[in-house]
């Protein structure tokens, strides 16, 4: 008999690949339509939406020094940096969405990926422009993966859908599915790695 489902949703990996579509910062409405089109999925026919559990970390704030120039940069200067704090706000007070936040950690720099590739075609020096602020997201991943076991092992709902490309969830799809719970992949067309496919029940 039909139940109720979750869906979770990787707030980074999300407004990155609708970005990709858009070719603008997501807005609230294209999570409204994601969440739409999860909904009108045969699988889910019947099913009654719980909730939209949202994992992100707020943006990074404050000043980094670049190693090479010595120039100082200003990361709430940057144009997503109130883009970010907006949609949370947003997100807050949509019915049926609930922001599970994790924080963003600041680990110096980096070398760009495209510096790196471009200096094993043609060796050089490191310049400035090569380098950028090396910043991490801190708790999403445990939170989802806390989530998907508490609404299983307290059989909230009968299934939950999470939009990821992580692979580093498989340890708590496999727990969800052995408490009883479908597990539903929604990749968004992503290259995931098979292991994450294997341990769902069904690819959106």
């Amino acid at each position: 008999m039909p139940g109720k489902f979750a869906i979770l949703m990787d707030g980074g990996f999300v407004k990155k690949k609708l970005k990709q579509t858009t070719k603008n910062f997501p807005s609230v409405a294209d999570f409204r339509t994601e969440v739409a089109r999860i909904k009108a999925h045969p699988a889910l026919v019947g099913h009654d939406l719980l909730r939209v559990y949202f994992y992100d970390a707020p943006p990074a704030s404050g000043a980094m020094t670049n190693p090479i120039s010595q120039a100082q940069i200003n990361l709430n200067a940057h144009p997503d940096h109130p883009k970010n704090v907006s949609l949370h706000q947003l997100l807050e007070v949509e019915p049926d969405f609930a922001l599970r936040m994790g924080e963003s950690a600041i680990h110096g720099w980096t070398i760009g990926n495209s510096a790196l590739k471009q200096m094993a075609r043609t060796p050089r020096q490191l310049v400035a422009t090569d380098m950028v602020p090396n910043i991490e997201q801190k708790g999403v991943d445990l939170r989802i993966g806390l989530d998907i076991a508490r609404l299983a092992l307290r059989e909230m709902v009968s299934a939950v859908v999470v939009v990821t490309g992580d692979s580093d969830l498989v340890p708590a799809f496999k727990f969800a599915r052995r408490e009883g719970c479908r597990v539903y992949l929604d990749h968004m067309g992503h290259s995931v790695r098979r292991e994450l496919k294997v341990h769902a029940d069904l690819i959106l």
